[in-house]
This record gives C-alpha cells, sequence and structure tokens, in this order.
C-alpha cells in the first residue's frame, strides 16, 4: 500500500516536471483579462464595454477547451485554471457590473444579489466539477455560469439599445440576479449542445438556419443576444415544467382506465 501511495506521488511528480500546454491556457487567460477588464470599465461606468468584454470573455471560454481537445492537450491544470478564471470571468466581473449599472442605489440589498450570484456561481462550478462524468454530457446540472453572465451582459446592452441611458433605476433586475443565482445551483437541466457535430453531415436547412441567425446577430446584435440568453435561461424552467405537465396528463389518462370486470 505504501508503494502505490510513493508510486502515485512519483507520477505526480513527474507530470508537473513536464510543465503545462501553453495553448489553451493562454486561452483561459484571455479570458481572464477580458473579465478583469469587465470590473475596471464597471467600476469607470463604462457598462457597455463591460458587456461586451464579458461576452468576449465567453467566447474565449468556449474556445480554450475545443482547443485543448483538438489538439489532445486537455490537464487537470487547465481544468482547474478554467473553473477559476470562470469564477472572476462569469461570477464577480458580471456582479459588480450588475452593481454598478443598477443596484448600488439600493444599499445592503443590491449588494446582497450581486454577493448571492458570486456565491451560487462559485457553488454552481465546484458542483459542475465533482460531477463530470457522473451527470450525462447532453444536459447542464443548472444554468451555467457563463449563461447567467451572459444575461447580465446583454440586459445592460440592450438596456442601453432601447433607452440610452447608462444606469438603470429600478428594482427589477434585484429579483433578476436572485433568479439567476437560484437556477445555477438548482437540479434543473439544461441542454449542453456537447453533442453537436459541427464536422459531420446534416440537413440542407441547418445551414440555411444558421445563417439566418447569424444574420440577425449581425443586424440587431443587441437585440438577439438578449432574446438568446434570456431563452436559454428559462428554457430550463420551461422544459421542466412541460415535463411535470406531461406527466400529470398521463397519469390522470391512466386514473380514467377501469379495470375490466370478471364475468
Amino acid at each position: 500500500m505504501i508503494d502505490k501511495e510513493k508510486e502515485k506521488k512519483r507520477l505526480r511528480r513527474e507530470r508537473m516536471k513536464k510543465g503545462i500546454y501553453i495553448l489553451p491556457n493562454l486561452f483561459t487567460t484571455a479570458s481572464l483579462f477580458c473579465g478583469f477588464y469587465a470590473i475596471i470599465a464597471s467600476m469607470r461606468g463604462d457598462f457597455g464595454q463591460a458587456a461586451v468584454s464579458i461576452l468576449f470573455s465567453w467566447i474565449l471560454d468556449g474556445l480554450d477547451g475545443r482547443i485543448a481537445r483538438m489538439t489532445n492537450t486537455t490537464s487537470k491544470f487547465g481544468s482547474e485554471y478554467d473553473s477559476l478564471v470562470d469564477l472572476v470571468a462569469f461570477g464577480v466581473a458580471p456582479a459588480i457590473l450588475a452593481y454598478t449599472w443598477t443596484l448600488s442605489p439600493y444599499g445592503r440589498y443590491g449588494w446582497m444579489a450581486a454577493f448571492l450570484f458570486v456565491t451560487c456561481g462559485a457553488l454552481r462550478l465546484a458542483r459542475f466539477n465533482i460531477q463530470i462524468g457522473i451527470v450525462e454530457s447532453t444536459v447542464f446540472n443548472g444554468l451555467p455560469i457563463p449563461a447567467a453572465a451572459i444575461v447580465v451582459a446583454t440586459s445592460v446592452l440592450f438596456h442601453g439599445y432601447i433607452s440610452g441611458i447608462g444606469t438603470l433605476n429600478t428594482t427589477f433586475f434585484i429579483p433578476v440576479m436572485i433568479v439567476l443565482s437560484l437556477l445555477m445551483v438548482s437540479s434543473i437541466k439544461y441542454y449542453s449542445f456537447k453533442d453537436l457535430n459541427v464536422l459531420s453531415r446534416k440537413p440542407f436547412m441547418t445551414l440555411v438556419g444558421i445563417i439566418l441567425v447569424f444574420t440577425v446577430i449581425v443586424l440587431e446584435p443587441r437585440i438577439t443576444l438578449f432574446a438568446l440568453a434570456v431563452s436559454y435561461s428559462v428554457s430550463g424552467p420551461g422544459w421542466f415544467a412541460f415535463r411535470c405537465f406531461r406527466k400529470l396528463m398521463k397519469k390522470k389518462e391512466v386514473s380514467k382506465v377501469e379495470p375490466s370486470g370478471i364475468l
């Protein structure tokens, strides 16, 4: 037993001596930079720049994992580093953006809503790390923290588009932050899109649909991205409610069927 422990320690030391993979971790670091810049921009009152920085961080976060898998450079270090970066870029950055943009006038209610967002985001990431290989890869258990951050970022962009005013003076966003926080730590399932293989053959209309979505995003990016972010965040509860309704209807149908009598 002691020899096995020594062998494990020796293998760990050898892996550490080999160093880390540069390319995927550079993308992860770029994601961290965008998240950090979003915090700085929020403190300066440049809410639009902060929101766009979070969007760029989200794009880079999606690229680092794909690049690591394509180049066969996945590692435990990269996974842990990515989680830490996600907490900053999609937990702390959107919480500070929301607080400086709309929550600060409401005192402790405002900053506690922002703190709840960060805390639930951290819990969401920790749970995700220990559930790898347990929960099927086609779904997420709870709202992913990047998706919650994108809801906050696109809300800022959408409000700026329709009103032209920098800040939002309403208490409406406090319950929004609370709902997003609770969705992150919930057990509601969200589609992960991980089973989509863009390299395989698809129906012709799939390409047409992608082109149409891309065209709409280019024409009205702030409206389209906000609509997509909100739609995805409510898709989990909507699908959960639909499944509950379908089960209820099946139970009613079964209860209506009377057992046949014995002649």
